[in-house]
């Protein structure tokens, strides 16, 4: 059985013995998983991760995983930072590029501005609970950042982006699956052609682009969620 079935089998069995449980009950632990199903601590937390992300479990620091009150509407446009907190894994950056530059065609088109117009390239390793999760390769529309590398980098991009009151209220992302290159095997510590997930997003503040990003996430490691409200 491959470890996608597995992680399927977790997810279910855990959901089929909390729905309908009282929020703050207790949900079985890590340990109890691995030991029942035969697989690796990963696996384990793929599958609760997907029920974090979901809103049926929620994870107390120090304590475990409970049963979550009511899911809410989702809202916002999410940062790694925050997607990583709602998973109840703590995010942290190595930055790999901080600098200013001029933006090439591609670049230029999706922040609506000129060819060669300076933007600021950002590059991270974004890691949670310690584990390498994705390559962060950001370009931001440097007129509307003046001072942003003399600043020192921050910790959550957006974060700072809304201390300037443009955090990003709309964004779009495309996703797509491929295979590693050896660059980014050795940076995500996995095998060159191992199977990645791409996510290129373009976030506008009100209808200013400010940020195109490229981010690389190990197959094995990342689940992508996507949720709808009713509007």
């Amino acid at each position: 059985m491959t470890v996608q079935l597995k992680h399927v089998q977790v997810r279910e069995y855990v959901r089929d013995l909390v729905t309908g449980a009282s929020p703050g009950a207790p949900a079985p632990s890590e340990r109890e998983l691995v030991q029942r199903f035969g697989v690796a601590r990963m696996t384990v937390r793929q599958a609760i991760d997907a029920l974090v992300t979901e809103g049926l479990l929620e994870r107390v620091p120090g304590r475990g995983t409970f049963v979550a009150e009511p899911v809410r509407p989702p809202s916002g446009v999410t940062s790694f930072t925050e997607d990583m907190r709602r998973r109840g894994l703590v995010a942290d950056t190595q930055t790999l590029i901080a600098r200013r530059e001029k933006a090439g065609p591609g670049v230029a088109r999706a922040l609506n501005i000129t060819n060669g117009d300076p933007v600021l390239h950002w590059k991270r390793l974004r890691r949670a609970d310690g584990i390498v999760m994705c390559i962060e390769d950001a370009y931001l529309n440097e007129v509307l950042l003046p001072g942003f590398l003399q600043t020192g980098m921050p910790a959550s991009l957006y974060a700072a982006l809304d201390r300037r009151g443009l955090r990003p209220t709309w964004a779009e992302d495309s996703v797509s699956a491929d295979l590693a290159t050896e660059d980014e095997a050795e940076l995500l510590g996995i095998e060159l052609g191992d199977a990645v997930l791409r996510v290129a997003r373009r976030a506008l503040h009100r209808q200013r682009p400010i940020e195109v990003s490229r981010s690389v996430y190990p197959g094995s490691r990342f689940t992508a969620f996507v949720q709808f409200a009713e509007t």
